[in-house]
């Protein structure tokens, strides 16, 4: 009996005490996933994909701005979406885009935050803020790191054009 017991504590402490996930074991994860996107692509034409992905393709009102004109959907709501998007985080899943929105709705005081679904590349979009005209998103775009309480994940935040 006591035999019995010992075996079943060392099988217990073996199992809690075992494999963890910890942030050495993401990180790695994460790098070989990049390392596996960029296989075939040299740094220089990676370095120039990056580039023409995030450049400037509008001038309103003398402001350069990054507009992109997509086809997608809204995620989760009755509202129509307006023409003009403020998109400030692009996700893959699902749960992460609506975590990120729900944090913009409640922390930062942007209750008409929203997703959009959709694009060659089939990813969520977290819209800030849509408007009717291009220039009040401009306008947004232009003071965004004042009005916004919380880290904005786009490196640079642009304007969806929806289609």
């Amino acid at each position: 009996m006591k035999n019995a017991l010992t075996i079943v504590m060392l099988l217990a402490v073996m199992v809690l005490t075992g494999c963890h996930s910890n942030e050495q074991n993401y990180r790695e994860a994460y790098e070989k996933a990049v390392e596996r996107r960029q296989t075939g692509i040299g740094a220089e034409t990676y370095a120039k994909i990056e580039a023409e992905r995030q450049r400037y393709t509008h001038v309103i009102n003398g402001d350069s701005v990054r507009m992109v004109y997509i086809n997608a959907d809204v995620v989760d709501s009755t509202d129509v979406a307006k023409p003009f998007n403020v998109v400030v985080a692009t996700f893959t899943q699902r749960i992460n885009a609506k975590s990120y929105c729900d944090r913009l709705r409640e922390d930062c005081g942007f209750k008409g935050s929203y997703i959009l679904f959709g694009g060659p590349e089939r990813k969520y979009f977290v819209v800030l803020d849509c408007f009717d005209q291009q220039e009040p998103a401009a306008a947004l775009l232009h003071d965004i790191d004042k009005k916004v309480c919380m880290k904005i994940l786009e490196p640079l935040p642009w304007i969806l054009r929806k289609l």
